[in-house]
């Protein structure tokens, strides 16, 4: 959903660009030969992965589920996501937009390694995708989607669930 009209625009309304929390979910779209989806914004040329925020009567798993296909044309079955992190320290997911809006943002990550349909970037609100190994993303990468890297590397070593 463009933002406009989303739950985030309608909130946003009412108190301005003040600091607001918003539940997210970003997910990582995996190759089998390991390499990662990354995707660039739209409003700042940087990339990132495909993420937002959740709407109304949404959970993590539908908020995946939702930007993966509105940001790149892919569809998961909530079956194939993986919870494997979340994102939720201020200093590390407190993003300022182009606008002057703030928002903190508490992320689920998921993997999701099985999907239908081939990415295209969908030209709102992302301009160009790349697969990349996770070792060697583009460049310049969101500082949340690089602190989400690091979750996703660990959790490749130990195979715990990360917090953050």
């Amino acid at each position: 959903m463009p933002f406009e009209g989303s739950y985030l625009w309608r909130l946003r309304q009412k108190v301005g660009s003040d600091l607001v929390l918003v539940p997210g979910a970003m997910v990582f779209l995996v190759r089998e030969d390991g390499a990662v989806l990354f995707t660039r914004r739209a409003d700042n040329g940087k990339w990132c992965l495909p993420a937002g925020g959740a709407e109304e009567g949404g959970s993590f798993a539908d908020t995946a589920i939702s930007e993966l296909r509105e940001e790149t044309g892919v569809v998961a079955d909530r079956a194939d996501l993986v919870a494997f992190a979340c994102l939720s320290e201020a200093e590390l997911h407190t993003i300022t937009y182009p606008g002057g809006d703030v928002s903190h943002c508490f992320a689920m990550l998921f993997l999701a390694r099985r999907w239908r349909g081939d990415p295209e970037p969908d030209g709102v609100e992302t301009t160009a995708m790349r697969w990349a190994d996770p070792a060697a993303p583009p460049s310049p990468l969101e500082d949340p989607a690089a602190y989400a890297l690091d979750l996703y590397r660990a959790h490749l070593r130990d195979g715990a669930f990360q917090v953050s």
